[in-house]
């Protein structure tokens, strides 16, 4: 792959990484309540699940993939399950300061890992950009063994980066809310667009949206 075709793949990749959706909604909702803790493990899922769909694009498996729809509607309803468990327990968490949240006990990394990668192998931005949207920037079809890697390890140092991005941002955000009615609606707010990102995780699949 030559490195101008690995450039142009990284530059759209990072663009259609850090573009709204229900991966991003996650991220940011999740460094406003609890700032950087337990973000590699979640970012990690994100990175597994690209992963996984790279290699089900690159290895002629879409058409398969896209034929498993109870597959895809019971991940997706999976992945949206998750983000109201988030949402709820966001609603429900009483307010402390950063530096309190800091100091709780937070989820186990595993159940973390799990929630983000079952989120990803559902997420309908996530299908439409390895199923539908690689094939117009890289040519799968003389994809070598080197370049394979090549977009692996992209994948695994670009998503990091731009999520992380957001995990710093948004718990830099949350220095700023000291009271605790602020930390409140905070929490709040957080958990209300943690739930329409699962909602609309969810009706993807109602709407006739084949991913």
């Amino acid at each position: 792959m030559t490195l101008y075709g690995l450039l142009a793949f990284c530059a759209v990749y990072a663009l259609a990484v850090a573009s709204p959706g229900p991966g991003v909604a996650a991220v940011v909702a999740r460094s406003l309540a609890r700032g950087t803790q337990g973000a590699p493990a979640f970012i990690a899922g994100f990175v597994v699940g690209d992963l996984v769909w790279f290699v089900v694009a690159a290895t002629g498996l879409a058409a398969i993939a896209q034929t498993a729809q109870p597959v895809i509607l019971a991940l997706k309803y999976a992945g949206a399950a998750y983000l109201l468990y988030l949402a709820f327990r966001l609603w429900t968490a009483p307010p402390r300061s950063s530096e309190a949240s800091a100091m709780e006990p937070s989820q186990t990394s595993s159940r973390l890992f799990l929630g983000s990668l079952a989120l990803t192998l559902g997420n309908p931005k996530t299908m439409v950009f390895f199923l539908a949207l690689l094939p117009t920037v890289v040519d799968l079809m003389q994809l070598t063994v080197t370049g394979f890697l090549e977009i692996a390890v992209a994948i695994a140092i670009v998503l990091p980066l731009v999520l992380g991005g957001y995990v710093l941002a948004g718990a830099r955000a949350r220095q700023f809310f000291r009271s605790t009615r602020a930390i409140r609606w905070l929490n709040r707010g957080t958990g209300t667009a943690m739930a329409g990102a699962a909602a609309a995780v969810a009706a993807s699949w109602a709407l006739g949206v084949r991913r």
